[in-house]
């Protein structure tokens, strides 16, 4: 299970990094103009770059969740933003599940960090 949370933080640092080093072009948002597009894409953004800016310490654990908590924030972001715009039932509860879930998990990561302080 560990391996493949490894193999998982490294795929998305590679896609993350490229896609900092590139303009955020998606299919559909090139010129999304409704609200909601517009802080869709603002959001994937900000997770974005706080993926690729993430600290690389040569330390798997601590890179994995430096890149994990932005990446669950992106989650929680745009799953607010359903809430906002979205109109379907199961979406929208969906969207809370999702926000749940990935505060808990940004709150265990940020545990784990605050209990794991690299050693200078």
């Amino acid at each position: 299970m560990m391996k493949m949370l490894v193999r998982s933080a490294v795929m998305i640092a590679a896609v993350a990094g490229s896609a900092a080093a590139q303009p955020m072009t998606m299919p559909g948002m090139a010129g999304g103009s409704s609200a909601a597009d517009q802080e869709f894409a603002a959001g994937m953004t900000k997770m974005n770059n706080g993926m690729a800016g993430a600290p690389m310490t040569g330390n798997t654990d601590q890179d994995f969740v430096a890149m994990m908590i932005p990446h669950h924030q992106g989650a929680v972001d745009m799953a607010k933003t359903e809430l906002k715009y979205g109109k379907d039932p199961e979406l929208l509860a969906l969207s809370r599940e999702i926000i749940a879930a990935q505060d808990k998990e940004i709150a265990q990561m940020k545990r784990w960090q605050a209990l794991h302080k690299p050693k200078s």
